[in-house]
């Protein structure tokens, strides 16, 4: 393991909610994991934890295309100020660790990041173990996952969803038991509707989410036109249309593609900056994981009551 680099920072909500008070966040990185030899590098995690509490549950974020483990801070810190142990792996599709798109590597790299969330679930004991004053303060059994654009279809197999093969067959299923919870930001829809270039270059985008059985929060924006798919922004509304119970679907009026920015505060590459919007995502999501994690079915209700009471909502929550 390598050695990590500790800080501490108190962090605060960006708007009211109604789960317990934000607390002081404890970040460690990066923590190395062994890999197998397929993936070339050992795998960097970041992993952030209130700095008090017991029994937390834990989130697993995938990033989207480019990123690291040092992205998203809007949500990570803000569910680890909301009582969650955040961990965050950086995929081999991070711009920091530049793999050229020759490299071997890059067609498996979509299984690359799958194995990686699967090696963090393994490792769970030596991610607690390096964060100081966390040992003995962490549930193994109350596991959700995240991720946003190719992140949520990353974690969406470990949630149920398959990848169809060339012949339309569902793949393999890469489910795992431990994961009990889903939080999926963008998630791209069905395959029959991909471009010509989407199809040449991402064979792994034909899911099926007929098996995508655990419960799950999927996020979309209703401005989210993507350049890999023919259809209009209802594309992103797949995961929750095509999957079975229990799925709720929050759909962003306005928002494209970064959601108003959480992938980051002055992002370049966000097209629809929107704080209002970010905490609107920040307080929806921690709201669903507790009512996923610990059952605070109160916190989740609250949460769409207050977005439906609102005078210009900026968004919708339905659920089925």
């Amino acid at each position: 393991m390598s050695h990590p680099n500790a800080s501490t920072a108190p962090t605060a909500s960006a708007a009211p909610t109604p789960v317990e008070a934000t607390a002081a966040v404890v970040s460690v990185k990066p923590v190395g994991l062994t890999a197998a030899d397929s993936r070339g590098a050992d795998l960097q995690v970041r992993v952030s934890a209130p700095a008090t509490g017991g029994d937390l549950p834990v989130v697993v974020f995938s990033h989207g295309f480019g990123w690291s483990m040092d992205g998203y801070a809007p949500l990570a810190d803000h569910w680890a100020a909301h009582g969650f142990v955040v961990v965050q792996p950086t995929h081999l599709d991070s711009r920091r660790l530049g793999i050229p798109a020759q490299d071997p590597r890059t067609p498996r790299i979509w299984r690359h990041r799958i194995e990686d969330i699967t090696s963090v679930l393994d490792h769970l004991d030596l991610l607690e173990a390096s964060v100081p004053g966390l040992a003995g303060r962490v549930d193994p059994s109350r596991i959700a996952v995240a991720g946003h654009s190719w992140g949520a279809q990353t974690v969406s197999t470990l949630l149920g969803a398959r990848v169809l093969n060339a012949d339309g067959a569902p793949g393999e299923d890469m489910s795992d038991p431990r994961v009990t919870a889903g939080v999926l930001l963008a998630l791209t829809g069905l395959g029959d509707d991909l471009t010509p270039f989407a199809v040449e270059h991402f064979p792994f985008m034909r899911p099926s989410f007929e098996t995508m059985t655990a419960p799950a929060l999927i996020v979309a924006g209703d401005r989210d036109q993507s350049h890999l798919s023919t259809r209009g922004p209802d594309w992103f509304a797949d995961p929750y249309t095509h999957s079975p119970a229990d799925k709720s679907l929050l759909t962003l009026f306005g928002a494209e593609h970064s959601l108003g920015g959480i992938a980051g505060y002055e992002i370049a590459e966000t097209t629809d900056e929107n704080p209002a919007r970010v905490a609107l995502v920040q307080h929806l999501t921690t709201a669903f994981l507790r009512k996923a994690l610990l059952g605070d079915d109160d916190a989740w209700k609250a949460a769409g009551a207050a977005l439906e009471a609102e005078p210009a909502p900026p968004g919708e929550l339905t659920s089925k």
